[in-house]
């Protein structure tokens, strides 16, 4: 068999790019999925874990949000972050778990990010979306943390085992 012939590849040829894009835009209409990212953003020093409180759903979050379109998981981390609570990320965040959010919908999926390299470049002042953000020890965690935020502290700090599920 001659080197060019098909059978003598070790992978098979690549699909047209037209082709490859038509077959995107199928799974994006017969498949939607939304994705999220949380950054547990953990000062060793302190012991303590950075909270979002929101003004448009109870309880208190780990900060983050939806993943853009053409945008990576790591830098909508980056931009939530910033947006959050003024947090610039100083080295790179580890992914820690990846969970299914059926309470939002049925194709919603967050990925979580555990967070040491960072520094604060001032406190967030309330604003629209954030009513209020801060660092709070591991042992004197406010009221009202939410039901998925518990599961991640009680995953990552307490030894429990990792839920798929949010």
């Amino acid at each position: 068999m001659s080197p060019s012939s098909s059978s003598s590849q070790p992978y098979p040829p690549r699909k047209p790019a037209l082709q490859a894009r038509l077959f995107h835009m199928w799974l994006r209409f017969s498949r939607p999925m939304t994705l999220g990212m949380r950054g547990v953003v953990f000062d060793a020093a302190a012991r303590s874990v950075f909270l979002v409180r929101h003004t448009y759903v109870k309880g208190w979050h780990f900060p983050g949000g939806g993943v853009e379109p053409g945008e990576s998981t790591e830098a909508a981390l980056a931009r939530e972050l910033l947006e959050e609570g003024n947090i610039e990320l100083t080295g790179r965040a580890a992914l820690k778990s990846f969970h299914f959010n059926r309470m939002a919908s049925n194709r919603d999926h967050v990925a979580v990010y555990f967070i040491t390299d960072f520094r604060q470049t001032h406190p967030h002042v309330p604003d629209r979306e954030i009513a209020e953000a801060r660092f709070f020890p591991l042992d004197a965690l406010p009221d009202g943390i939410s039901e998925g935020t518990k599961r991640r502290i009680d995953e990552i700090f307490h030894g429990a085992r990792v839920s798929d599920e949010w």
